[in-house]
């Protein structure tokens, strides 16, 4: 500012007779003006240059972050990815062992439901069974780990979801026990995943890996516990076995069927096999 002020002056004072003539103060002007501005750019590029530095040293104060490339960041994105198998893998003994130690009666837990001529249960029934012998999920079913043995009755081999119908030893009511003996389960079966009460949905970004977990459980059982089983050789023949079941409640008004009760075998011994 203080240059543009000298050079007002010098503008509007008259010329002094022994130094210049009015030309060459408009001479002197101009060459000021011009070093000025030169002057007045270096200054503010330097300025503009020494404040981005500034930015790039304040902003890697903020850390923590990582630099990564982008074939760096497409592995860790496929490493994310969640593995159904692996999951399962690493936790079936654990499965296993716990629906082996912990598994209620079944002919216990069926004659502590309480059934009408129609065989359906009441809601408040359930729930005392459940918090006594099993539990209840966030989706209102109730899921069992149970024990039993008894003769096989009837077998369906027809159906890919085929089945088998046991009397059980110790159980004289009306409820139907039946055993799942693949080659396929219910695309909706989940009671060994839920009954465990270790694998829970907290755990899971979503439904769907919750949901692979279910489906892997039930392809290891298929694999697993049913692969060797002889379907045709079953009736009459006494088995022993430890598995899971689930009564579901969730959006049902009124009382639940609970006339027919579907194990998933975690465990399967067939007499003579």
């Amino acid at each position: 500012m203080r240059c543009a002020r000298r050079l007002l002056f010098r503008w509007h004072s008259p010329p002094h007779p022994h130094v210049h003539t009015h030309n060459d103060n408009n001479r002197e002007i101009g060459v000021m003006s011009n070093i000025q501005s030169s002057k007045t750019g270096v200054a503010t590029r330097l300025f503009c240059l020494v404040g981005f530095l500034w930015s790039v040293v304040a902003f890697s104060a903020c850390r923590p972050y990582t630099v990564v490339t982008f074939a760096e960041a497409t592995r860790i994105a496929e490493g994310e990815a969640f593995d159904a198998n692996s999951f399962v893998e690493s936790r079936w003994p654990e499965v296993v062992s716990t629906i082996l130690e912990r598994s209620a009666d079944l002919s216990t837990v069926l004659s502590a439901i309480e059934v009408n001529a129609n065989g359906q249960a009441t809601k408040e029934n359930l729930q005392q069974v459940a918090s006594q012998y099993g539990l209840t999920t966030e989706g209102q079913a109730h899921v069992f780990m149970v024990k039993g043995q008894g003769v096989v009755t009837a077998v369906d081999t027809e159906s890919s979801r085929g089945m088998m119908e046991v009397a059980l030893q110790g159980y004289e009511g009306p409820l139907k026990v039946k055993i799942l003996i693949g080659p396929r389960l219910p695309s909706d079966e989940t009671s060994v995943r839920d009954a465990v009460g270790f694998i829970q949905f907290g755990d899971f970004r979503d439904q769907t890996e919750f949901g692979k977990v279910a489906r892997e459980l039930n392809s290891r059982i298929i694999r697993d516990v049913l692969g060797g089983l002889d379907r045709e050789t079953l009736m009459g023949k006494h088995v022993t076995f430890y598995g899971a079941f689930t009564i579901r409640t969730q959006n049902i008004p009124g009382d639940i069927d609970v006339s027919e009760i579907f194990i998933v075998p975690i465990q399967l011994e067939v007499e003579g096999a």
